[in-house]
């Protein structure tokens, strides 16, 4: 099998390698790969493995010897699904190799919003704390997570790793998801989407992105919620309306957001979120720790090995 890794890069740039692929095939990997060279670099392939490059129609119908498509991720949105269906190749994805390194990120947003470590490290080190006149000193708003609402859109994987994580530190958890009260534990409270919005202290977003939840978050969402909601976004960009938001936050009608994720990525230089101090954004890294990547690299080779030895897995076409 030829195959072709079109943007090796995101996962693996340089601290993984690839021997478990080399093993199935003949691997030539580009760290990253534009519209204009796709076509060219994917021509030859048997496999192609992609995490960020657009595989629509048009570019699967040029592609006659494409038996397979791996992508390097959960969410396979960068696939015309249908198209390669009825190509008969192969899609699978990647799920669950990043639940316990996104809910930490999930939680280092929380915490970086309500303990501001790295504003007094910043201060310290400039000599702050070392002419203080009292021992201790703050001037942020410090806030304990013990007994506060905490309110999760979407309980898959990631959601129900949350509201565990949640619970131990004492929080109240509520959720909306399509699952059956009954079915949830029994320290998770199921509510509406506007009783979610209307009572949590802390709103976190796991949900998928489609037309019901697109710009789920909305100005006119964000009426709904406390002035002091915290709200965290680790789940897709455009769940979010960014400058409803950044509004939101400049008229002091959210107290802050986190984010890992933007509607546009690498975003826009004016983007409004940027000019607001109590946005939190991180540049889609919840997913790429080390341990993370590791098992994504190891699920990549086993979906192909298993798709190569007829028994294909992670199958989203089916």
């Amino acid at each position: 099998m030829n195959i072709v890794i079109m943007d090796g890069y995101a996962s693996n740039p340089g601290d993984l390698n690839w021997d478990a692929l080399k093993q199935l095939g003949d691997v030539t990997v580009y760290p990253r790969t534009s519209d204009a060279e796709k076509v060219e670099r994917a021509k030859d392939a048997d496999i192609i493995l992609i995490n960020k490059v657009q595989m629509d129609a048009e570019t699967i119908a040029k592609l006659p010897r494409l038996k397979y498509i791996g992508v390097q991720a959960t969410g396979f949105n960068v696939v015309d699904i249908q198209a390669a269906k009825e190509r008969g190749i192969v899609v699978t994805n990647i799920p669950a190799y990043s639940t316990d390194s996104v809910a930490q990120m999930t939680f280092a947003l929380i915490l970086a919003i309500t303990n501001r470590v790295e504003h007094y490290t910043h201060e310290n080190r400039n000599d702050r704390w070392t002419y203080n006149k009292d021992f201790c000193y703050w001037d942020t708003p410090l806030m304990e997570l013990a007994g506060k609402k905490m309110g999760i859109m979407g309980l898959g994987n990631i959601g129900i790793k949350v509201a565990t994580i949640a619970r131990d530190m004492g929080m109240d958890v509520c959720a909306c998801t399509s699952k059956n009260a009954t079915d949830l534990p029994e320290w998770i409270t199921k509510v509406s989407r506007d009783g979610l919005l209307a009572t949590s202290d802390i709103l976190s977003l796991h949900c998928p992105l489609n037309d019901d939840t697109y710009h789920l978050i909305s100005d006119e969402s964000i009426k709904k919620m406390k002035p002091s909601a915290i709200l965290i976004n680790t789940g897709r960009g455009p769940l979010v309306d960014e400058e409803a938001v950044a509004k939101a936050l400049h008229e002091g009608r959210l107290a802050a957001y986190g984010a890992d994720v933007m509607s546009q990525e690498p975003p826009r230089q004016d983007n409004p979120l940027f000019r607001e101090p109590n946005a939190f954004i991180t540049p889609h890294i919840a997913w790429a720790t080390l341990e993370a990547r590791t098992r994504l690299n190891k699920q990549v080779a086993a979906n192909v090995k298993a798709f190569i030895e007829g028994h294909p897995i992670n199958v989203v076409n089916k």
